[in-house]
């Protein structure tokens, strides 16, 4: 399988992660991915979902680890509420797509894990921590439009703050 990825962002100057506001074209990308069912062939393209739902890009440092974990379950068991706001959820760390794979049919994960292994993805949106080559925990809702409407660059998972206003976030875009 090959793995590859694009980092546009849809204008003519450089932009990085720390550039990216609230307001702004969310920065284009292609990732391969997995679900629990499979490991897809095709590349997931950012910009094919403009447009369908909201979209909320999640970003995680490392598959297996008891943060993440409690992330992504937290993710998971409330993803009814999630999609009923009209949202769908990606999660991207540097893992490769099989053991994204295998850590979402473990964990039961109902949406995406996408591989951005060289994690020009995270870079591009300032969720790549250089010291620890790690992906910071970071969560962006990117509009129907293509807009960034929300960015929580220190998302917790140590009680379920974060994710309610994640979940208002994403009600005041209905």
């Amino acid at each position: 399988m090959a793995i590859s990825f694009l980092v546009s962002t849809g204008t003519a100057g450089a932009q990085t992660g720390a550039d990216l506001a609230v307001g702004q074209t969310a920065p284009d990308f292609s990732l391969p991915y997995a679900t629990k069912d499979s490991v897809s062939r095709t590349p997931l393209h950012l910009s094919d979902l403009v447009g369908k739902a909201n979209i909320v890009l999640a970003f995680y440092p490392a598959d297996w680890s008891p943060g993440c974990t409690k992330e992504v379950c937290t993710i998971r068991d409330n993803f009814a509420a999630l999609e009923g706001l009209k949202a769908q959820v990606l999660a991207i760390s540097g893992d490769y797509v099989w053991s994204h794979h295998e850590w979402a049919k473990y964990q039961n994960l109902s949406f995406k894990l996408l591989s951005d292994h060289t994690h020009q993805v995270a870079k591009a949106y300032d969720s790549y921590n250089e010291r620890s080559h790690y992906n910071k925990r970071t969560v962006y809702v990117i509009n129907k439009g293509g807009k960034i409407a929300y960015i929580d660059p220190a998302y917790s998972v140590a009680d379920m703050g974060s994710f309610n206003e994640l979940k208002q976030a994403l009600a005041a875009l209905k």
